[in-house]
């Protein structure tokens, strides 16, 4: 054992102590899941109100997040031969924000794709996804858009798209001892959930590092998406043709696991504040790891998408915002007041030492012979 904590007695951690001693240690990514996605106590489960106390997203900044991001999915269905009908599919899409972003400019500034579009909002929570009617009412009287638990089985044409999703998909946590891979699993003592360290349950887990060319230190923990790595084949195989972008924090796997993280980057948020206490309040706290762009490209090629470019978020925004000469920050005949606060919103979400450079922007493509996109060009 590593280490254990007191847990906050929550209705999942009775949960998961029983489960636990009835049938011994857990792998991670199993807590993980039910800390997340209960159907009943998980965090992701909750109407969104109690989530704005504990982080915020890109998306909560300025509607020009959205706004911006239209403009690449408009050149995406330019390069794809403004194909009708066109998918938007928002994966993660909570109670909606960013559709909504999106489809209000869409709407205002680009009718012909609008004409064009189908947006499916996929939210698993049925509690958030209930909100899609008050944020995406008037696009779904006008058949733009459909609200769906899941992604659709056959997108012919399109982009799938997901901003902080990837990060919330459930990790194994791993750690070198003795020059070998072992897996860090969950159990409870008498305090509460304590770290468990056992063979890996999956030789999956030593082919996913191995892949990627990566061997940990001795002592270093780290975590293995193997969620995220399903989540990008499901959503190549899904695609006949188009996109996938996909907006996160995280790194390539040569700095994701470098010593710089050698305890992993798995952490958990609760009132804006981030700890590695992940058993404290089962259900109650967000738990988030970086994600690792090189498994996403890797494990994307079967299913035939293909790396067009991986950029901050700096860069994405900005060459896009560049292209309109930064009109687009601007809603109708702004005041000076009003264009000074846009202004800031802006660089809260540019800025390097803020949201600018923690978050990447990768774009996959299938079927799409060498897209120049803006987001990927240099400024």
């Amino acid at each position: 054992m590593i280490a254990s904590s007191p847990a906050r007695e929550t209705p999942l951690a009775r949960l998961l102590a029983e489960r636990i001693r009835a049938r011994g240690p857990i792998p991670f990514d199993e807590y993980m899941r039910e800390c997340l996605y209960h159907p009943q106590y998980g965090y992701y489960s909750r109407a969104e109100t109690r989530r704005f106390a504990d982080f915020y997203t890109s998306v909560d900044v300025h509607p020009v997040f959205g706004r911006l991001i239209a403009r690449q999915l408009a050149e995406m269905w330019e390069q794809l031969g403004r194909p009708v009908p066109f998918s938007i599919v928002g994966a993660g899409a909570g109670t909606g924000r960013l559709a909504q972003h999106i489809l209000d400019f869409v709407c205002r500034q680009l009718p012909e794709l609008y004409a064009a579009l189908r947006y499916v909002a996929v939210e698993l929570s049925p509690a958030r996804r209930g909100q899609h009617d008050a944020n995406l009412g008037v696009h779904l009287q006008a058949g733009r858009v459909l609200s769906a638990a899941e992604l659709p089985a056959n997108i012919p044409v399109g982009c799938i798209l997901s901003n902080e999703l990837l990060d919330a998909l459930p990790v194994h946590r791993v750690v070198c001892q003795h020059g070998a891979l072992r897996e860090i699993f969950v159990g409870c003592d008498d305090r509460g959930f304590c770290d468990v360290v056992q063979p890996l349950s999956s030789s999956v887990l030593a082919e996913y590092f191995a892949a990627q060319g990566i061997t940990l230190a001795e002592g270093q923990q780290g975590e293995a998406g193997l969620a995220a790595c399903d989540w990008i084949q499901d959503a190549g195989r899904r695609l006949g043709r188009g996109f996938v972008l996909s907006i996160d924090y995280g790194h390539e796997a040569r700095e994701l696991y470098s010593p710089l993280h050698m305890r992993g980057t798995l952490l958990a948020y609760q009132e804006h504040r981030a700890g590695e206490d992940f058993y404290r309040a089962s259900g109650q706290q967000d738990l988030t790891a970086h994600v690792n762009f090189t498994a996403l490209d890797l494990w994307g090629r079967p299913a035939g998408l293909m790396r067009t470019g991986l950029v901050s978020q700096t860069r994405f925004l900005l060459s896009l915002a560049r292209q309109n000469d930064f009109g687009d920050l601007y809603d109708g005949s702004p005041t000076e007041a009003q264009k000074a606060k846009a202004r800031l919103m802006f660089k809260t979400l540019i800025f390097p030492e803020g949201m600018g450079e923690r978050f990447q922007v990768l774009i996959q493509h299938k079927g799409v012979a060498a897209p120049q996109l803006t987001g990927l060009q240099p400024f």
